[in-house]
């Protein structure tokens, strides 16, 4: 997980950028990362380590459906569904261009395709890790707008204080990646990966249960 770096020193974060986590989550990535550096010295276990960005979108066949839902594109739309009060933005007042968090949105498929590639090379990287992002950033307010022009819904949103352990920016270098497992992201935009959510979701407005 990015979660494992905390807040960045450096935008792109690269792989090499030092991992400080600034909440119990990304402690938790990172000492899984450790254990299986262990294992892998200790019993031969190979293993690569995708670290994903805001893992966002919805797949044609499998969706998306969480509970409680935690993640800010599916917490958008269910606003636009009428399925949920107004979307909370958790802090105005970073160092951003709108005052609110930036993240790096990447698409669950294109997730699943780094799996598979990382699985197909597996010997060969063994003990690697890389990073699974866009390469763009996106702030919460922006997501709330484009989540507003693809569903054409006035969405209510409101603004609260800064919850404690959220970075302002976290924006991904994933050119290693690229470079050693031929991975590319193919929702490299934004309104692609929400139209994705929104379509599966209009589809299935009570989620797994429809």
């Amino acid at each position: 997980s990015a979660a494992i770096y905390g807040e960045p020193q450096t935008v792109p974060v690269d792989e090499g950028h030092p991992k400080v986590p600034v909440n119990a989550y990304g402690e938790s990535k990172l000492i899984c990362e450790r254990i299986l550096k262990w294992y892998r010295r200790a019993y031969g276990f190979e293993f690569v380590a995708l670290r994903y960005f805001n893992a966002a979108g919805a797949s044609e066949h499998f969706g998306e459906d969480h509970s409680p839902e935690t993640h800010l594109i599916p917490k958008v739309l269910k606003v636009a569904l009428g399925n949920s009060h107004p979307v909370t933005i958790f802090g105005t007042d970073y160092s951003t261009r709108d005052g609110s968090c930036v993240r790096d949105y990447v698409h669950v498929m294109d997730i699943a395709r780094a799996h598979v590639l990382a699985l197909e090379k597996l010997k060969d990287l063994s003990g690697r890790a890389y990073n699974l992002g866009s390469g763009e950033g996106y702030s919460v307010i922006e997501v709330v707008e484009m989540a507003r022009k693809v569903t054409g819904v006035d969405i209510p949103a409101e603004t609260c204080p800064r919850r404690p352990g959220d970075p302002a920016v976290l924006v991904a270098s994933s050119d290693l990646a690229r470079e050693e497992l031929g991975w590319k992201p193919e929702y490299e935009e934004l309104e692609s990966i929400i139209r994705s959510s929104w379509r599966w979701m209009r589809e299935h407005p009570d989620g797994y249960s429809h």
